[in-house]
């Protein structure tokens, strides 16, 4: 049975392109693993490949929710392990392509996510909404300390989950994730320039001139403010923030170089620290072949 390959790295790096060439060499279909790519109609600001871009390689997990339901990394799970064995069943390579950690980890390793109560869920964030995080952050400080000091005071989504964990299961909540266990046979290539502040800057400003805000202004009206997840997503939430007549135009540009910057920061981070993951400078021209001798 053929591993998994994933490509992963930071926003911006080159992983749809290499990607697509390992496809091409492999026999592959690509998997998404890209949060925001999940969802309908996010297609400039997620920089979405165009039918053409996927040059006939078969893409899965692309547009597959609205932009007001939650992302649930646990849905996704469920998703992309049945396209990655039915792929493999046909006797293709799977490739997994995208910088969303939690969601590379969810697909690669035993994974098991707790449920979810829609009444509570909504009750916790009812009271986020009326009264900010701190008195919730109180709550968890109080029912797990030990979460509590792994979680930021601000990050109220992050709270509300780990009070709803803990109200379902009885226990604490792992604010930590568990050991890697792996659920297949995977190989895990990560891509990085070290150019990548001014590419950031670069793409942000193709995704405005391409139609950025008028790709969320039409979300808006299907309800993007509402959804909880795709509303935050980086230029969604700086144009949101201009439609609204908080932000100029340029101000949500600069604003959402900015935070990519910072996401860039954090998903180095987080793959960095898996030495599983063995890194290519994606502006070395045999970049290909070095990936193709890593993928075996």
């Amino acid at each position: 049975m053929n591993p998994v390959l994933a490509v992963v790295g930071p926003t911006a790096a080159g992983k749809s392109a290499l990607g697509i060439a390992l496809a091409h060499a492999l026999g592959g279909e690509v998997v998404n693993a890209d949060s925001m790519q999940l969802y309908r109609g996010m297609d400039i600001g997620t920089a979405k490949l165009t039918a053409a871009e996927q040059e006939g390689i078969p893409h899965h997990l692309l547009d597959i929710w609205d932009v007001t339901e939650p992302a649930s990394v646990a849905e996704y799970q469920t998703l992309a392990r049945a396209a990655v064995d039915d792929v493999r069943a046909r006797g293709r390579v799977p490739i997994l392509v995208g910088g969303s950690g939690l969601y590379v980890r969810a697909v690669l390793e035993e994974f098991e996510f707790p449920g979810t109560d829609p009444a509570l869920r909504a009750e916790l964030e009812a009271a986020l909404a009326e009264h900010g995080p701190a008195p919730l952050y109180e709550r968890l400080r109080a029912a797990d300390p030990e979460a509590a000091a792994k979680i930021l005071p601000s990050n109220g989504r992050r709270i509300v989950r780990a009070l709803e964990v803990i109200a379902l299961t009885g226990g604490p909540f792992t604010a930590t994730l568990p050991e890697p266990k792996p659920y297949y046979d995977a190989v895990q290539i990560g891509v990085d320039r070290v150019d990548l502040a001014s590419r950031v800057a670069d793409r942000v400003d193709v995704m405005f001139d391409a139609g950025l805000v008028d790709e969320v202004r039409a979300l808006a009206d299907r309800g993007l403010r509402e959804g909880r997840t795709a509303s935050r997503a980086l230029g969604y939430q700086q144009v949101l923030a201009h439609l609204d007549g908080s932000l100029t135009e340029g101000e949500a540009r600069a604003e959402t170089v900015r935070a990519t910057r910072r996401f860039v920061r954090r998903q180095r981070t987080w793959f960095r620290r898996d030495p599983r993951i063995s890194w290519l400078d994606a502006t070395e021209p045999n970049l290909v072949e070095n990936a193709l001798g890593l993928a075996g």
